[in-house]
């Protein structure tokens, strides 16, 4: 898998037709701060600052393929009450069709409420109803899935075990999805998967696996006991195990077990991880991709997604800016203003913070790189505004850059700790930190914070300044005179 055939992937994406069946519900968060314990209990006091009210279950697979621009339909039943009624506005307000959501009578719409302070999840409440939706209801759901097939690329499953998919309902939807050639894949649940049998694909995680298999996965030997005999038993296309930071495991219908390792990162929620991969993993099968270039490109988006609190979703920009990362692509990383500006955009309003630096990076050496690696550990994207050659000679003279910005531009997108890297004009970065806009805008130590460029632009929109120090002894002026006190003329007359 190459950048090519993802960008090809993302532009394939506005004409997928994906259908998603599951258990639709309300995800409630609550952020606040907790400094103090309750008078009343020995617990902590949350004070309230945000709340937010998203799809979650099913509707979180909906909210991920709308964020990659795929065309969505959904069947599934909601109750008669006011959640119910939130939850179909918001997915009307999406632009999406409700025909094949049903309303229920005396059925509890299904809300989970996150109470979250310091970015940690203190307390869920849960409301919601598990219980199996009637014949009726069935029959129903069934209609709409057969009308809706011969229109869709791929069925996405996302069971929640709140009672929409029930095993004859199941066993049913996935009979006609055979029937029409309709890849069919499903996020499980539970620890009887027979309800699931015929599935093209299913994408359990490692402890799902162990208690459906009987076969608590340890090591190598177990993960392919597991694997192959649940795939075998089900009557699978291809089993995909979830393993964390571990990657994830194929177990195709021919041929070997294929097994993909992960980048470790940080994990913050794996909330809605599931969800990620059974998105990425439907529309690249729908798109063409073999099995295990669509597993590779839902390994890179699930590693995005757990970086992150709560049912989010992960964006193309994130998944690009992530692939590059990984594959060292340099050329990828060096991007325009204009460019930069929509790409920075798109990782803000996914919740990603920004970091900004600026500098010559004339002769690069390990003062750079400590200070660079630092500054990327204080938000999630990393953004260097390069001086031009021009600016160089009018800060430091007609002797300077001794590297010219191409060459510069590209040593340094070779770094894993810089994710994209920008040329400026201008004698200070001021004009390309207001086009930019960054979370956090970082200088060397040697500076006080008053003296740092774009301090109160950057502080006018509630970002903040760091200050990080450079390796003692280390610059590229001490370099230079290093080399012409050893080098210099003797070496210039034995060349002569």
């Amino acid at each position: 898998m190459d950048k090519a055939s993802i960008q090809k992937f993302f532009q394939q994406l506005p004409t997928i037709r994906v259908l998603v069946v599951g258990d639709l519900m309300l995800d409630e968060y609550l952020w606040g701060d907790s400094d103090r314990i309750s008078p009343e209990a020995p617990v902590q006091v949350v004070d309230v600052k945000r709340e937010d009210l998203r799809l979650g279950g099913a509707g979180n697979v909906i909210n991920n393929l709308l964020t990659l621009g795929a065309r969505v339909e959904v069947v599934s039943v909601v109750g008669d009450d006011a959640d119910g009624q939130v939850l179909t506005e918001i997915i009307q307000g999406q632009g999406l069709a409700t025909g094949g959501v049903r309303e229920v009578p005396g059925r509890t719409t299904s809300r989970k409420t996150r109470v979250l302070a310091s970015n940690q999840q203190m307390l869920r409440i849960d409301r919601e109803s598990r219980t199996a939706i009637t014949a009726a209801d069935e029959q129903f759901l069934l209609g709409r899935v057969a009308e809706l097939l011969p229109q869709t690329d791929v069925v996405l499953f996302s069971d929640y075990r709140k009672g929409v998919l029930t095993e004859s309902f199941l066993q049913a939807s996935i009979a006609l999805c055979r029937q029409a050639q309709v890849p069919a894949l499903v996020d499980p649940k539970g620890e009887d998967y027979t309800r699931y049998r015929g599935a093209t694909m299913l994408t359990p995680n490692r402890k799902e696996a162990s208690l459906a298999s009987r076969i608590e996965i340890l090591d190598q030997a177990s993960l392919l006991r597991a694997g192959t005999q649940l795939r075998q038993q089900l009557d699978l296309d291809v089993l995909v195990i979830t393993r964390s930071e571990q990657g994830m495991s194929l177990f195709p219908r021919t041929g070997a077990a294929i097994h993909l390792p992960t980048r470790a990162r940080e994990v913050f929620d794996v909330t809605g991880a599931g969800d990620t991969v059974l998105v990425i993993l439907g529309l690249a099968v729908a798109a063409g991709f073999s099995m295990e270039e669509a597993a590779e490109l839902a390994n890179l988006a699930a590693g995005i997604a757990v970086a992150k609190v709560g049912t989010s979703t992960v964006s193309g920009p994130e998944i690009m800016a992530e692939f590059s990362r990984q594959h060292a692509d340099a050329e990828q990383k060096i991007q325009s203003r204009a460019a930069l500006q929509g790409i920075i955009r798109q990782l803000r309003e996914s919740g990603r913070r920004i970091v900004f630096t600026n500098g010559c990076f004339d002769l690069l050496h390990v003062g750079h790189v400590k200070y660079l690696q630092a500054a990327r550990q204080l938000g999630d994207f990393l953004v260097l505004g390069l001086n031009s050659d021009d600016s160089i000679r009018q800060l430091k003279g007609a002797n300077r850059p001794l590297i010219n910005q191409e060459e510069r531009s590209h040593i340094l997108a070779a770094l894993s700790c810089i994710d994209y890297v920008t040329i400026f004009e201008e004698e200070t970065p001021l004009e390309l930190i207001a086009a930019l806009q960054p979370d956090i805008l970082v200088k060397g130590g040697d500076y006080t914070p008053d003296q740092v460029v774009g301090k109160e632009l950057v502080e006018s929109w509630g970002g903040r300044v760091e200050l990080i120090r450079f390796v003692d002894g280390r610059s590229t002026t001490g370099i230079v005179e290093k080399i012409l006190r050893q080098f210099g003329e003797g070496e210039g007359r034995r060349e002569e």
